[in-house]
């Protein structure tokens, strides 16, 4: 006998939540009937897919690569659906887009509401999680599309960059860099550094733009949002490295605080889309990226008019 997609499902569910009760709950059944039918599944097989104890669950070996099968499959179990509910008008009903925190704030408003005009008989359902999260789900068939930074290893999806997102260096006032018009690479040695925490892919991405090592700056600080470093910057615990697309979409405010662009034109990542190879609407995600495109300016200029304060400092900024 074949396994069922429900129990696929549901093995799935536990090796998300490492629990049984909890897992039961996302799945809406009983425990009961959760790890009934995932001890048929085992049986059926001959195999055991999870270790328990009173303490923790955890996933044998066999297990993971049964577990990395199951999500491909459901994968394309929801393509299989989605090809049974699709029909010829392009960008209409459901779209499951996930986005990471360092792009969905800063992209997203705008660009809904030119998609509810130019198509309101679309619905977009989001989520907004790290890289590796919402790859996990496009894989699970959780999601259908994802929009983030490349690069990003992703063989199993099919990808497409939408446009180039430069890196800026964010100074407080009165900051030795500040008088330069433009940076380089090596004079962020032995700054202080503040980056997002471990597990955003922006982290990496700054580090690598910029051709520097962890152990090269000191980087005392870790933020878990764009925003929370800009607030450290403002209370001069350090310098930052921000996406252009965030300055185009005013993160700063009303803080006085310093952009300096870097003279070498590398320093950017790579804003995209992702999708399962097996996904039928692929027609549709190309041309939704067509309509990102064209209603995002692609390398977002982040300078604004300069003019010289009272210290007769050149800002990137006008104060109010």
């Amino acid at each position: 006998m074949l396994p069922s997609v429900k129990q696929l499902r549901y093995i799935c569910a536990v090796a998300e939540y490492k629990h049984f009760s909890k897992a039961a709950e996302a799945c809406h059944v009983t425990q009961s009937t959760l790890s009934a039918a995932i001890q048929e599944l085992e049986s059926q097989l001959g195999v055991v897919i999870f270790e328990r104890n009173k303490k923790a669950v955890l996933i044998t070996p066999l297990g993971e690569k049964l577990l990395n099968q199951a999500r491909l499959i459901l994968g394309n179990v929801e393509d299989f659906v989605g090809l049974a509910k699709s029909h010829d008008e392009a960008l209409t009903g459901e779209i499951r887009l996930g986005v990471i925190p360092t792009i969905g704030p800063f992209m997203l408003p705008q660009l809904l509401a030119e998609l509810r005009h130019h198509y309101p008989k679309l619905k977009l359902f989001l989520k907004e999680d790290l890289s590796a999260n919402l790859l996990q789900q496009l894989q699970e068939g959780k999601l259908d599309l994802a929009i983030l930074a490349f690069p990003y290893l992703m063989p199993e999806m099919e990808t497409l960059t939408l446009f180039r997102d430069d890196f800026v260096l964010c100074l407080p006032p009165g900051h030795k860099l500040e008088r330069r018009k433009l940076v380089k690479q090596q004079q962020l040695h032995g700054e202080s550094l503040l980056l997002l925490e471990e597990g955003h892919c922006l982290r990496d991405h700054a580090l690598e733009a910029c051709k520097l090592q962890s152990s090269a700056t000191d980087v005392v600080y870790q933020g878990t949002s764009l925003h929370t470093l800009v607030q450290m910057v403002a209370n001069g615990l350090g310098v930052t490295l921000l996406p252009a697309i965030s300055i185009a979409a005013d993160i700063l405010g009303d803080t006085d605080l310093q952009i300096r662009e870097f003279g070498n034109e590398n320093v950017y990542r790579k804003i995209g889309m992702a999708w399962r190879k097996s996904d039928p609407r692929r027609e549709e995600y190309l041309l939704l990226s067509e309509f990102i495109k064209a209603n995002t300016s692609g390398s977002i200029p982040v300078s604004t008019p300069a003019r010289p304060d009272k210290r007769g400092v050149v800002s990137s900024r006008p104060r109010s």
